[in-house]
């Protein structure tokens, strides 16, 4: 099994510029989730929405073409893809030709496929694939730039000294009547699991249930700043924090971060069924 100090995270790496998918390196998500008590059916669905800003081939006539891509990983899936894995991966298209854009899709989507599921059981029902969308320079003008909708959890001026988690900040309040609500903050700050560099993100909290506590949830956002854990780890171990300690009946946690190497990292996470949010790029990605 792979371990995230044995990808090339904190490393030297060699420049490879010709199509290679064995520069993926997939993680297992189970050892992550067993920290915070989760070894069975997840309580949540959800996915992982990747954007690379860096993807570029060459035609058969040796001319560079770019575009961007998006990629969907369900949360189901056996293992994440570490970022710098994934980044040395498209680089590995730069020199490679390839007959067009749907060509590069289909690699994309099979070795991405592989690399989530690698080590899983082959038997029972099939496992589901990664989603990959790609967008060509003729359709850039049409990417926007959103915020988040909620109301802001920034607004608030709070005393804040805890900045390693500390789900025992949430609560709610018990005597009001139930609320559907959406939250937000930009100040969602937490680091490399294994560099300990910055990363930076937005959040959205849904939820339906007893009103939760603002001041003491955006505390408690605040607490990821000294913590290190991947992307998904964290709006995971959000989630999971939340639904304990609010109990909420319905609740959906997403999180937008701040590109590193060309990619950005948007994992949602939700109790209920619903479709994914549509991967519109905040000011600061």
């Amino acid at each position: 099994m792979n371990t995230p100090e044995q990808s090339q995270l904190g490393k030297a790496s060699a420049y490879v510029d010709q199509y290679d998918a064995s520069l993926l390196f997939p993680i297992a998500r189970a050892g992550k989730r067993a920290e915070i008590g989760l070894t069975g059916a997840l309580p949540f669905m959800g996915a992982d929405m990747w954007t690379a800003f860096e993807l570029s081939w060459l035609n058969l006539k040796g001319k560079p073409q770019v575009a961007l891509a998006h990629v969907t990983v369900p949360c189901d899936t056996l293992n994440i893809v570490e970022s710098k894995s994934f980044k040395l991966y498209l680089n590995s298209f730069n020199n490679t030709r390839l007959a067009d854009a749907e060509a590069v899709k289909t690699l994309l989507r099979n070795d991405l496929s592989e690399a989530v599921w690698r080590d899983a059981a082959r038997s029972g029902p099939p496992l589901s694939t990664v989603g990959v969308r790609l967008l060509l320079p003729e359709m850039f003008d049409r990417e926007p730039v959103q915020e988040l909708d909620g109301l802001n959890l920034d607004r608030l001026d709070i005393e804040c000294d805890r900045y390693t988690p500390a789900p025992e900040l949430l609560r709610v309040l018990a005597d009001e009547a139930p609320v559907n609500e959406v939250l937000t903050s930009r100040l969602l700050k937490s680091n490399c699991l294994v560099t300990g560099q910055p990363d930076w993100g937005s959040v959205q909290i849904s939820y339906s249930g007893a009103p939760i506590h603002q001041e003491g949830l955006l505390q408690y956002l605040v607490s990821f700043r000294n913590h290190n854990e991947f992307h998904e780890q964290c709006v995971e171990r959000i989630f999971m924090d939340i639904w304990r300690q609010c109990q909420p009946t319905r609740l959906a946690v997403y999180a937008r971060y701040t590109r590193r190497g060309g990619l950005d990292i948007n994992p949602f996470r939700t109790s209920y069924a619903q479709g994914l949010p549509a991967n519109i790029r905040t000011a600061r990605q």
